[in-house]
């Protein structure tokens, strides 16, 4: 037979659209109407402090304050030529009044200078005093993380997010979710991958808590900067969750494909691995099954070989042209009933009490290919008790025969049992398994109405 597993992974066995799509959430820069709503309110605060009596507010910051005020304002002011007196008035100010008007006319000269640092500058002041109004604090931290964000300050950047976040800042196109996923894209941006893993999740966890939705964007974009980022078990972790919450045939063809392209499995694992994709709707490509096929290998599993090919061409996606399928197909149809035949003589010699491990595996194997999962767990619990046996394929293969069986409770416990190279595709048959068992489970029957009363 033709031998596929030394060729070059196919182009097929890129991610489709649907997970290179979920792309980072950015919140909107400053905007106009902001930028002009906040210098008003911060000439109000000016204006105050012009009319003050002197209560809080040194001489040093007066003979400073007003003469770069009205330069600021006079017609035609060019704030950059006025940056030297600006920076002189900063260090001066040291009261709460200070600040909060001082802050001000330093983020309304960094406007008007357009200096993004100089804007950020004034926030900052503004924000240290404590004279921000209350209804305020949420907006003016935002703004200091757009300004601090913009200036790829992350450390800073988050910190005033989460200001905004404390505070319950929202507005018609910013709301507390996006707050949430921006944070994580902070610590994404400057390479703090697993402080934004950790964060996406505590977000994922917290809303479900409550009983929220989660949008299906927050898991994509863990699985995509996992997955670019190689970050292992992280991928693999996410992409549970994901595929958990939104099962689609399209996010599970993702799912089975990440998985393989992130590891050089071998063709027991392939299998073990393409079983579930045939079950999800994942086998898109002609190339998978010529994979699934070459894993199976028609001599070992006739039956199931048989079986996928013909699906294959009932969906149209092999080619009857394909020598190689067609050369399976007859191999596989050839041996089906000697195989078959052969099946009591198997189970007999794999349950003497001197039968060899491999015997065991064969009959669990055999059995599982057919379809009779009870006999084929029977074979894999034995066989989990031999000295030899490689354990994470029996759990996974029990797992399989578990799941065949309906009984989801043992299997998940198999596939959460298993380690090694084989623990990412065991992960996805548990997310399969929650997936089946939630669709098994039937919805609570409504409440019955209660009984009339007379009286």
């Amino acid at each position: 037979m033709i031998s596929l597993f030394s060729r070059k992974r196919a182009s097929s066995l890129a991610l489709a659209l649907a997970l290179a799509s979920g792309t980072a959430v950015t919140v909107s820069a400053v905007v106009p109407a902001e930028a002009n709503a906040q210098r008003n309110r911060d000439r109000d605060r000016e204006k105050a402090a012009e009319e003050s009596d002197g209560g809080g507010y040194t001489d040093a910051f007066r003979a400073a304050y007003a003469p770069l005020d009205e330069a600021l304002k006079a017609e035609g002011a060019n704030a950059a030529a006025l940056r030297p007196q600006i920076d002189a008035l900063i260090p001066l100010l040291t009261t709460n009044d200070e600040k909060i008007a001082g802050g001000g006319l330093v983020f309304n000269a960094g406007l008007a200078a357009s200096d993004r640092g100089l804007q950020l500058q004034g926030m900052e002041i503004m924000l240290s005093s404590g004279k921000v109004p209350i209804d305020q604090i949420a907006r003016y931290n935002f703004i200091a993380y757009q300004l601090a964000n913009e200036q790829r300050d992350y450390a800073k950047a988050r910190r005033y997010l989460q200001g905004a976040i404390d505070n319950n800042f929202s507005t018609e196109t910013v709301s507390a979710p996006d707050l949430q996923i921006a944070m994580a894209e902070s610590y994404f941006a400057s390479n703090e991958l697993q402080q934004g893993f950790a964060y996406l999740e505590r977000a994922i966890s917290g809303r479900k808590a409550q009983g929220l939705e989660v949008e299906e964007q927050w898991y994509r974009r863990g699985v995509t900067v996992a997955y670019e980022n190689e970050a292992v078990p992280t991928v693999y972790e996410f992409t549970s969750m994901w595929i958990s919450e939104f099962p689609t045939a399209a996010n599970w063809r993702d799912a089975v494909n990440l998985t393989r392209n992130l590891n050089t499995f071998q063709p027991g694992e392939i299998l073990d691995l393409f079983r579930l994709g045939r079950k999800v709707g994942a086998l898109q490509d002609a190339s998978d099954y010529d994979y699934y096929v070459e894993a199976a290998d028609a001599r070992r599993l006739p039956k199931e070989v048989k079986d996928v090919i013909e699906e294959g061409y009932a969906n149209q996606i092999i080619s009857r042209d394909n020598l190689f399928i067609t050369e399976a197909l007859e191999i596989a149809s050839g041996r089906i009933a000697a195989d078959r035949a052969d099946l009591p003589a198997l189970e007999r010699d794999a349950m003497a009490g001197d039968a060899a491990l491999r015997t065991v595996m064969a009959a669990g194997s055999a059995f599982l290919s057919y379809g009779d999962y009870a006999k084929a767990a029977t074979f894999y619990q034995r066989a989990l008790g031999m000295p030899g046996v490689d354990t994470a394929e029996a759990q996974t293969r029990l797992g399989i025969a578990q799941v065949g069986m309906g009984d989801y409770e043992a299997a998940r416990a198999t596939f959460n049992q298993v380690t090694g190279s084989r623990t990412p595709i065991a992960k996805l048959w548990v997310a399969y398994v929650n997936e089946r068992e939630a669709a098994s489970t039937p919805a609570p029957a409504p409440a019955a109405a209660a009984p009339a009363t007379i009286g």
